[in-house]
């Protein structure tokens, strides 16, 4: 795939450069960008320019082509030698919906009754403004070893010119982290109850029938799709995948459209099309589900057509070494002994855990992808205690 980089090195930071740094003023600032993937709108610029303030040397990486691309992505990183860790997240955000309901222009950044309000607040430009507050107070214990930050414009999207594309990058690079946090806003009731240390795998379907257009009163002269894809989606429907596994919940397949487009009450229609996901636990793997899925629809309706797209595998990163010091640093800052999970949907990490273990954390995400989304102002300030203290303890080991 095409690709495009520029790298600019910063050799020390700034002597103010932590003294200014205030995590609620960065997080406004990125919000202001509206970098509705795949745009960036500059929020990498303001991104990287607090970085280069702390001595971090900059490496700006434009993958792709449209209709998916270009994205934007940037690695950051400063230090050298063991251990190698990376903060992971991303700067692009979901569209705003109907922006007359919401309270405030979603991309103004407004702080209202303690709570910062606009389209990614939680997801997860807090997060990222949390990483760099906590990456300067690292810098100034002066510890041994490299920091990064791996930060995609591409996570809300297919996914395609993003973190995948970076990773090969720092595998070529010699750059690959020993251990990485993904910010993703995981807290569930409140800041800390939450890290995920895996993901169930996503598989998406698109199933085309084609049958033979013919008047209602006369079914013998044609061949109604409508009617195999209903038998074909009982099947599907019908089976049960699992009841779960040791770390992950049920399996399931959800049907999320079934498209006909006929306006006519006395016309069997010529074609009949749906679209389906599968969640799947580790019991499964997605090239196991797809051959099922073809198996199936080829026993309804042989010559259906079928596109299949795998976007990640369900993986574990097994309790241990790096949920520990997460969870040691949650404890520690607001006394809540998080749960580690499994659950919800897809996120980076699902790349990420190719190269080496990684975990999720981040601030309440109740409100992400919807109108007001949200966070307190006070969670956004005990978050980057919390990865203070997770690098704090990474440093020190």
């Amino acid at each position: 795939m095409p690709a495009a980089s520029a790298s600019i090195s910063a050799s020390s930071a700034s002597p103010d450069a932590v003294v200014s740094l205030d995590a609620l003023a960065l997080a406004r600032d990125l919000i202001r960008c509206a970098s509705v993937t795949p745009a960036d709108a500059g929020a990498q610029d303001v991104l990287g320019g607090a970085l280069a303030e702390l001595g971090f040397s900059l490496h700006r990486l434009r993958f792709g082509e449209a209709p998916d691309g270009p994205v934007d992505n940037l690695f950051a990183t400063i230090g050298e030698g063991a251990p190698h860790f990376a903060f992971a997240g991303h700067t692009d955000v979901v569209p705003t919906g109907d922006t007359a309901a919401w309270s405030a222009d979603p991309f103004a950044a407004s702080v209202a009754d303690g709570r910062l309000v606009g389209r990614g607040a939680a997801d997860m430009k807090g997060a990222i403004a949390a990483f760099v507050v906590a990456a300067a107070r690292h810098i100034e214990r002066k510890a041994a070893g490299r920091l990064s930050l791996i930060i995609t414009g591409d996570e809300e999207g297919p996914a395609t010119f993003g973190t995948a594309p970076m990773l090969e990058w720092l595998e070529a690079k010699g750059l690959v982290p020993d251990l990485c946090l993904v910010g993703e806003p995981t807290s569930a009731q409140q800041l800390g109850d939450t890290i995920k240390v895996g993901r169930r795998g996503s598989l998406n379907a698109w199933i085309t029938i084609n049958g033979a257009q013919g008047h209602v009163a006369y079914p013998h002269r044609a061949d109604n799709p409508v009617t195999r894809m209903v038998a074909l989606l009982a099947a599907l429907k019908a089976r049960g995948l699992d009841h779960g596994s040791d770390w992950f919940d049920a399996s399931n397949l959800e049907v999320t459209d079934i498209a006909v487009g006929n306006p006519a009450t006395n016309v069997i229609p010529a074609q009949a099309k749906a679209r389906l996901n599968i969640r799947f636990n580790d019991l499964h793997t997605g090239a196991e589900l797809e051959r099922w899925l073809r198996d199936t629809v080829i026993a309804h309706a042989p010559s259906a057509e079928v596109v299949v797209r795998i976007s990640g595998e369900a993986f574990l990163t097994e309790p241990g070494t790096l949920s520990d010091i997460v969870a040691a640093a949650v404890v520690s800052v607001i006394g809540v002994t998080p749960e580690l999970s499994t659950s919800g949907g897809t996120s980076d990490a699902r790349f990420i855990r190719r190269l080496c273990p990684v975990v999720e954390f981040g601030l309440p995400g109740a409100s992400m992808h919807k109108v007001d989304e949200s966070i307190a102002v006070s969670d956004l300030a005990a978050l980057v205690e919390i990865y203070d203290g997770v690098l704090a303890r990474v440093f020190s080991r």
